[in-house]
């Protein structure tokens, strides 16, 4: 019978070393799950910042490129208006004061 309790108190010890182990276990896991979530969160905040910063260059190397063109359009337009001003322009002022002198 002793022998019967002793062996009865060593099964209920072990089982309880047992469910200790597995409680560590458990916390340990938990400690883990957070660190790796903290660390996943990280790396996803540090890939979209990076995703970011590199639409923004390419959007703006796109817009600098837009911009070049439409530069390069007002600029063929200015110097057409310039070199015909050149061209024309004593004409023009000398048809505008005619027309006004007619009007008197």
């Amino acid at each position: 019978m002793e022998n019967m309790i002793r062996r009865i108190v060593d099964m209920d010890k072990k089982a309880r070393e047992i469910t200790q182990a597995a409680q560590r276990e458990k916390i340990e896991s938990e400690k883990n799950i957070g660190k790796k979530a903290e660390r996943l969160r990280h790396e996803a905040l540090s890939n979209a910042r990076r995703s970011i910063r590199d639409n923004m260059k390419l959007e703006n190397k796109v817009l600098e490129q837009e911009w070049d063109k439409k530069k390069a359009v007002y600029d063929a337009q200015l110097e057409k208006m310039e070199r015909l001003y050149n061209e024309n322009g004593d004409k023009w002022v000398e048809n505008i004061v005619q027309s006004a002198l007619n009007d008197l």
